[in-house]
């Protein structure tokens, strides 16, 4: 058995274990040994600002695009107000000015982008139908959209911004905005007028901890039920250039679902995919990016299936995005690109600009897909907690929770298990057995920059087809338990 976490600064040694009573298992692991952190670890909030450009355009005071007003040939120049957080693991920046949005997670240890941020914005699908301003533009980022489908009416709308707590363990800040506007030109295909719904998105760094954690609050103040739409869009590129972020043919979705459909004008992107059956397709070649033969709409079906977690590993250098979160509250997962085209014929954006750009977009529902509406309850409320962890050294994701990711599996030889600690100076007690025989059990620290890989030999004779793992803190506290079968 083998724990494989290489690092120049750190220091290996092997440990010779023999256990009489469970069969003479031997083995040897290696395991990283860190120095205290020399100082705690704290959480900062600053202002900044962050440029973007777009191709010049205009649109009028409803948002509504105006006819004419583009020019692909002139790039302008956008400069918005931002808010930094930042601990020893991340950090972030957020733009409450355009849709509230989470535009940047950087993940220090490797030093790379998580989330994608378009170079030049350019504006498409004027006069389609298709959006709610008859008009779309990406931006990229983490921003939630309410209360019509395909991006919704807040996408360009600046959120109010508040500090909800500041101190040295830990920030929050909330975003906030009420749906008490309309578009008078809004397609027939949304709805009229306006919600009241009022949303606030809550974003939390933590010290000492790796991972974002957020929580989408929404009301309606209204005396009766009303039939609303809310969707949290993610635009990933995991382990990018943060000067350039994008995601490469290496990408692959995880997600633990078996099927998908796709709207009857996508229905060339299950092609590759075995049917199962009117409408679904094997979720198999369209986990990954460079799959996509264009642009499509993907849906998990039926639905996530009470999954709690799904994101992006790019396999080029096995660093991950990955969203955990109730999805039984969030049960509808719609999966997007605009084909694997826009990354092998990528252009300079400044000289030949285009809406179609490499990235994955994942979008979390309270239905199952867009204009399936969902019923909000007089007087109700809706909270959708998340949780946004890189992965590093991953080659996929098995189970998740707020504390841990894992990828766990066996075959008759042996186990082995991939993990990402979100809180990593947290020394681990990692245990693997199969029925009552131990395979694995010793104190592991967490490595943030490599990874942490463990590998445990099965002797032979041993009885029982699971293998049973559990993490937990050096004090005993359980941080997950997962089995998995041998194959």
């Amino acid at each position: 058995m083998a724990i494989h976490a290489p690092s120049p600064a750190r220091v290996r040694f092997a440990v010779a274990v023999l256990s009489a009573a469970v069969l003479s298992v031997m083995g040897a692991f290696h395991a990283v040994v860190r120095a205290a952190s020399p100082v705690p670890d704290t959480v900062s909030l600053r202002e900044s600002t962050m440029t973007w450009s777009t191709v010049k355009y205009a649109t009028d005071a409803e948002n509504g695009f105006v006819s004419g007003s583009l020019d692909e040939k002139t790039i302008v120049d956008h400069t918005f107000k931002t808010y930094v957080l930042e601990n020893r693991y991340l950090k972030v920046t957020l733009v409450p000015e355009f849709g509230g949005r989470i535009i940047s997670i950087i993940y220090k240890p490797t030093g790379h982008e998580q989330l994608y941020r378009a170079e030049v914005g350019v504006p498409y699908g004027m006069k389609g139908g298709t959006f709610y301003y008859d008009w779309m533009m990406v931006y990229g980022g983490i921003f939630p959209t309410f209360p019509d489908p395909e991006h919704g009416k807040t996408w360009l709308k600046p959120w109010d911004f508040k500090v909800v707590k500041e101190g040295a363990s830990e920030v929050t800040v909330s975003m906030s905005l009420k749906d008490d506007f309309a578009y008078s030109a809004a397609p027939k295909r949304f709805r009229p007028g306006s919600t009241g719904i009022e949303a606030t998105t809550y974003v939390t760094l933590k010290a000492d901890r790796a991972a974002l954690d957020a929580r989408v609050v929404l009301k309606n103040p209204q005396d009766k039920t009303i039939d609303y739409e809310y969707w949290t869009c993610t635009t990933l590129a995991p382990g990018s250039d943060p000067n350039n972020p994008k995601t490469t043919g290496g990408a692959e979705i995880i997600a633990p679902i078996q099927a998908y459909t796709t709207p009857h004008w996508s229905a060339n992107l299950a092609d590759g995919d075995k049917s199962l059956g009117p409408g679904r397709s094997r979720f198999e070649k369209l986990r990954y990016f460079r799959n996509w033969p264009t642009m499509g709409i993907a849906y998990a079906a039926p639905d996530m299936q009470g999954g709690n977690f799904w994101g992006v590993i790019n396999h080029d250098n096995e660093e991950g995005i990955i969203r955990i979160a109730d999805n039984t509250v969030t049960p509808g997962l719609k999966m997007w690109t605009w084909g694997y085209q826009s990354f092998t014929n990528e252009t300079d954006a400044r000289k030949d600009p285009e809406p179609q750009q490499p990235y994955v977009e994942l979008w979390a529902g309270v239905s199952d897909q867009f204009f399936h509406s969902a019923n909000f309850p007089a007087l109700g409320k809706v909270s959708v907690s998340e949780t946004y962890s890189p992965t590093v050294g991953m080659s996929n994701v098995t189970q998740a929770n707020e504390n841990i990711l894992i990828n766990l599996s066996a075959e008759a030889s042996g186990v082995n298990l991939q993990f990402f600690s979100i809180e990593p100076d947290t020394p681990l007690r990692v245990t693997l057995k199969r029925g009552g025989a131990v395979l694995f059990d010793d104190t592991v620290q967490a490595d943030p920059k490599n990874g942490n890989r463990i590998s445990a030999t099965i002797p032979e004779g041993l009885s029982g087809e699971q293998i049973q793992l559990t993490i937990r803190t050096a004090e005993g506290s359980e941080l997950i338990a997962a089995e998995t079968k041998i194959k």
